[in-house]
């Protein structure tokens, strides 16, 4: 082959190359594949489907206990999920990019399961208020930028009208400015857009551990979920309900970790690597999935029975971690 030869032929192949890449990265579908809408684009966050400016990523433990209610910043966030605890109690976490509230908490402690479903997101900061100290070097030499109350204590508060342990709270912009180098969004696996065909009708579905619930109720007038724990109506604050377009309930695996609390009870492991059901609220309808994480830096996929991906409300995404 002589020289001139070999330079087309390298031309030819970059081209090649940019045209493949350029359709995996626009989302389109290999022959045979399931259609696939693509990650949103560029000006979208990943997480909510919505235009918005993405800052760096920050995820926030929440304390859930009756005494820790209402709630601060957390209609802020572009993604809250539902974790169940030991004795059957829940804690929420609260990941945010697109807008970082003043103030953000109650905050109560990480957990060891916390570290594989927050690899999806690269290297986010963690804001927390503490964890055992058999936990704590595990958290230390986890990717994630590990920034709890001891080690960014000018970050956090205590809000003298809540009782302790229930009123720590952080400043996420101050936490941010610990952790320079976290992370900003990437595709996790959502994907947006119109509601498909089919799906159930529903008006309300809920979610119970051995010692706590979550209800989530169709309103039709806001157009949303609004949500409830324990029977209660939750709020913020400011004394707005909380809920949302999308509800997200995937039913995972939990079993007891090799870590405990104070009293001895075994702290669930929530593995959300691997594949199950999932059930999708939005627009009152409830759809039936099949859930799909193959490893923890990879993100979930959301899969209908015809194989197409299942579209989210834009919006913020409630995701609940339900037993199988």
């Amino acid at each position: 082959m002589t020289a001139r030869a070999r330079s087309r032929a390298r031309i030819g192949t970059r081209l090649l190359v940019t045209v493949a890449v350029g359709a995996l990265t626009t989302g389109a579908a290999l022959p045979g594949a399931p259609a696939d809408a693509g990650a949103p684009p560029l000006e979208r966050s990943p997480f909510t489907g919505t235009r918005a400016d993405q800052g760096p990523v920050l995820a926030v433990k929440f304390d859930n206990a009756r005494m820790a209610r209402p709630h601060t910043g957390l209609a802020q966030a572009d993604i809250v999920y539902v974790e169940k605890v030991e004795g059957g109690m829940s804690r929420l976490m609260g990941v945010y990019s697109s807008r970082l509230p003043q103030a953000v908490g109650p905050v109560r402690s990480a957990r060891e399961s916390d570290v594989e479903l927050l690899r999806q997101f690269g290297r986010p900061a963690l804001a927390y208020s503490g964890v055992r100290s058999s936990l704590h070097k595990m958290l230390k030499q986890s990717p994630l930028y590990v920034r709890p109350h001891g080690r960014v204590p000018s970050a956090y508060f205590r809000d003298g009208n809540r009782p302790a342990p229930h009123n720590l709270f952080v400043r996420p912009q101050a936490l941010l400015r610990s952790a320079p180098r976290a992370d900003h969004p990437t595709d996790i696996g959502f994907r947006f857009g119109p509601a498909p065909e089919g799906g159930t009708p529903a008006s309300v579905r809920t979610v119970r551990y051995s010692s706590a619930s979550h209800t989530f109720s169709w309103s039709p007038q806001e157009h949303r979920w609004l949500a409830s724990f324990d029977g209660a109506p939750a709020r913020s604050t400011s004394g707005a309900r909380l809920g949302a377009r999308t509800i997200v309930i995937q039913h995972v695996d939990m079993p007891p970790s090799r870590y405990k609390d104070v009293n001895g009870a075994a702290t669930p492991y929530i593995k959300t690597v691997g594949s199950g059901r999932a059930t999708v609220l939005r627009g009152g309808k409830a759809y039936r999935t099949h859930w799909k994480r193959s490893s923890p830096e990879g993100g979930t996929s959301f899969t209908l029975s015809n194989g197409r991906r299942m579209p989210f409300a834009p919006g913020q995404v409630w995701m609940v971690f339900a037993d199988r």
